[in-house]
């Protein structure tokens, strides 16, 4: 019949309505569009989970497995600790030119680990969440990944351990909950899409010890950080807690042989599985306490002789082809560098605001595991390799200053 809609048609309303809204609510609290991935049945680490549907009812054994482990790319960035400093992070993405100056992705095939804590300290937080998710999905067209790990900030901030949230940090998760909950009444003006479930349900109104005044800033993140919060559920779960690339394995704080033999792809399960609302509110036990895997800092400390050498020797060996590991969590003052032979790498650097506004800097590896550091300290400008650092040097002296060590 002439001028009738067909029902295909009529059927995509609430979906094309949502992805709408998704993006309208985006922009407004990071100011980037992220329009919805074509088709994210081909992410490389995981499967995206259908935005706006927090319920998660469907059996965790149909989602996709997460990837562990990847071959060695033609070139590879590390990029360390950015706690809430989005200029620093830009900064990283563009001095390893992965992104021009408006923040486009021209990086090409090249593949980057940011090494965990993204949250706290700083006032940013969710700006870089959608900034990394954006580079995503643009180095994916190019045949690009980028892959964004748990830090143990990441860990205490979804089991509600708000102790590093900066007063910046509490507002900008008020403005995303504002801006969130106008998006959820304009899906449920459209009857295809039904009630959308309340991101506050069984927050509390009230905390102990905590002044009225950021009442509000911690209801809202924990309602978007709470195991199968939206930000949680979007952001976070698609995050991995132990990374193989080639022969470097990448973790937030260490691994010793009992995590190996525990299995890494199962760690990573583990941890997408408590985020996503499926295991309570505890984290696991490997994500937990001094010995975790993202608290440990056996391989971090600035004296050679004080790095426990053997038991990495021991850690790499189990993991087949592993020649390094790389790690943040400590912040090494003098910049990135290398212990145990060089088998320890530690990328923090302290560079957010939060800690000690360090010098940007990132890790290369290219062609056959050739490394190298690019630097932002201008000391190394006027030399020959302008801005990098080739390899690591030899272990650091005795006599170096020490090195920060920021509790959490």
């Amino acid at each position: 019949m002439e001028g009738r809609v067909d029902d295909s048609v009529c059927k995509e309303i609430p979906n094309l309505l949502s992805s709408f809204v998704q993006t309208f609510v985006d922009f407004s609290v990071s100011g980037f569009f992220l329009l919805p991935e074509q088709n994210p049945t081909q992410n490389p680490v995981l499967e995206n989970f259908p935005i706006g549907d927090h319920r998660h009812s469907e059996p965790l054994q149909s989602l996709p497995p997460l990837r562990t482990r990847f071959p060695a790319p033609d070139r590879l960035i590390a990029i360390g600790d950015v706690h809430g400093d989005f200029e620093k992070t830009q900064q990283s993405f563009r001095m390893a030119g992965l992104v021009d100056g408006s923040d486009r992705w021209i990086g090409g095939s090249a593949m980057v680990v940011q090494i965990g804590d993204v949250l706290d300290r700083g006032g940013q937080e969710l700006k870089i969440l959608y900034f990394l998710e954006k580079l995503k999905r643009e180095a994916a067209k190019c045949g690009g990944l980028v892959i964004s790990m748990n830090g143990n900030h990441e860990i205490m901030n979804i089991e509600r351990d708000f102790r590093f949230v900066t007063r910046k940090g509490l507002e900008e998760f008020k403005v995303w909950a504002d801006w969130y909950c106008v998006g959820n009444k304009m899906k449920e003006l459209c009857k295809g899409l039904g009630k959308q479930k309340d991101p506050f349900d069984g927050v509390p109104l009230s905390f102990p010890g905590v002044k009225e005044e950021f009442f509000d800033g911690f209801r809202a993140r924990i309602a978007a950080l709470k195991p199968s919060g939206p930000i949680s559920v979007r952001f976070l779960s698609k995050n991995l807690t132990v990374l193989v690339v080639g022969d470097s394995v990448f973790v937030h704080g260490g691994l010793l042989p009992s995590h190996v033999s525990y299995g890494l792809e199962r760690i990573n399960e583990e941890a997408r599985e408590w985020i996503i609302g499926s295991k309570g509110g505890v984290a696991p036990d490997h994500c937990r306490g001094r010995n975790a895997v993202v608290w440990l800092r056996s391989f971090s400390h600035e004296s050679a002789k004080k790095c426990d050498c053997s038991t990495l020797e021991h850690v790499l060996a189990t993991i087949p082809g592993a020649k390094r590991l790389i790690m943040g969590h400590t912040i090494q003052e003098l910049g990135i560098n290398g212990a145990c032979d060089e088998k320890a790498i530690r990328i923090d650097v302290g560079m957010s605001k939060g800690c000690i506004n360090g010098l940007p800097e990132v890790l290369e590896i290219s062609g056959k595991s050739q490394v190298k550091i690019l630097t932002s300290n201008p000391i190394y400008f006027k030399s020959s390799i302008d801005a990098e650092k080739r390899g690591l040097g030899l272990l650091l002296p005795e006599t170096v200053p020490k090195q920060v060590e920021v509790k959490a």
